[in-house]
């Protein structure tokens, strides 16, 4: 296992990270363990959830988990907050002082730990000056509630806005950015992957195969197997496209001839991008997690990258996903800090 500093901390994280999307959507609390017991095993120290995942239970399992005697300190355990979590309640949501608060205090229960590692913005919020959630955040730090604070689906001028703001009102800054990249959509390297190298910010990308569909099981005459793609579509709504399955099948070709899976392949790519940190894995059974581990012993070559990038040139878009993302706001933010 490589491990590499998250941004300009020194903070050292796996070059895989463990997302805990599936835990109690997918897998149940068993499997759950098993796979965040057998990923420690693997040398993976980073694991990433969220408070909206499976409304708080993914952070129930994640927490049950890490509770065992001397695992906590050893793992860089991220959380996000900003997702509605009660419906009912008009600021049970977004980037406010008092939701984030409220919800930091939630996520350290469900956790059962007295810190978080690394909380994130689950999502931009143009109705919040970007002060008041800088202001809570550091408050929150100071408080030794939360060690660091990134961000997730930021426009790289968000990014730089906020960095600015941190520095001129003397404010603890974002240490990294959480944003969606994978083969069949390059979008992040037009300006997110950019702006973090320039910046020092550690980028951890979210699904790295695309829910699924770069690990090649779903094919052009089949699309029926189990999983966010299943009948063509995910969950979005979003079709899978010809030029999406023209890119998949030369991908399932092109592992086949390094002898890896489409799925270790389209990871260890990931991993070997200029500015990215660790993209994010989630499976939901063991058996997956040892696939993507794979990914650890496969080289992406001078020749591999050119054989990629003939087939999804950087900056391009195969499959629109970076800009239809759940909850993604590029709007100003409302009112001047």
């Amino acid at each position: 296992m490589e491990y590499r500093n998250l941004g300009r901390t020194g903070v050292k994280v796996s070059s895989l990270c463990l997302g805990a999307m599936m835990f109690g959507r997918s897998a149940g609390e068993q499997e759950s363990i098993a796979i965040i017991e057998r990923a420690l095993d693997a040398g993976i120290n980073f694991i990433d959830t969220a408070d909206a995942y499976t409304q708080g239970v993914s952070e129930r399992f994640t927490g049950k988990a890490l509770g065992v005697a001397g695992r906590r300190e050893k793992v860089v355990l991220a959380t996000k907050a900003f997702l509605p979590t009660n419906n009912d309640d008009p600021n049970a949501r977004g980037l406010s002082r008092r939701h984030l608060i409220r919800a930091c205090e939630g996520s350290l229960e469900r956790l059962g730990t007295d810190w978080i590692d690394l909380y994130q913005l689950h999502r931009p919020d143009a109705e919040i000056p970007i002060d008041e959630t800088l202001r809570a955040l550091d408050d929150l730090i100071r408080a030794g509630k939360i060690r660091y604070i990134g961000t997730s689906m930021f426009a790289g001028w968000k990014i730089v806005e906020a960095l600015w703001a941190s520095k001129e009102l003397g404010l603890n800054r974002f240490v990294s950015e959480q944003c969606t990249f994978h083969l069949l959509d390059r979008t992040a390297e037009r300006e997110v992957l950019p702006a973090a190298q320039s910046f020092g910010v550690g980028v951890i990308t979210w699904g790295p195969l695309c829910g699924g569909l770069l690990s090649g099981k779903y094919r052009r005459d089949d699309v029926g197997a189990e999983g966010r793609w299943r009948g063509g579509k995910d969950n979005f709504g979003r079709p899978i496209t010809p030029a999406a399955f023209d890119f998949i099948e030369a991908h399932v070709a092109h592992a086949k001839d390094k002898g890896c899976t489409p799925a270790q392949l389209a990871l260890a790519w990931n991993m070997a991008q200029p500015g990215v940190t660790a993209p994010i894995i989630g499976p939901r059974t063991v058996e997956q997690l040892v696939d993507n581990l794979g990914a650890l012993e496969v080289a992406v070559g001078a020749e591999d990258a050119a054989r990629i990038d003939a087939l999804a040139p950087p900056k391009s878009v195969t499959l629109r996903y970076y800009d239809a993302a759940l909850g993604t706001d590029t709007r100003p933010h409302f009112g001047r800090w």
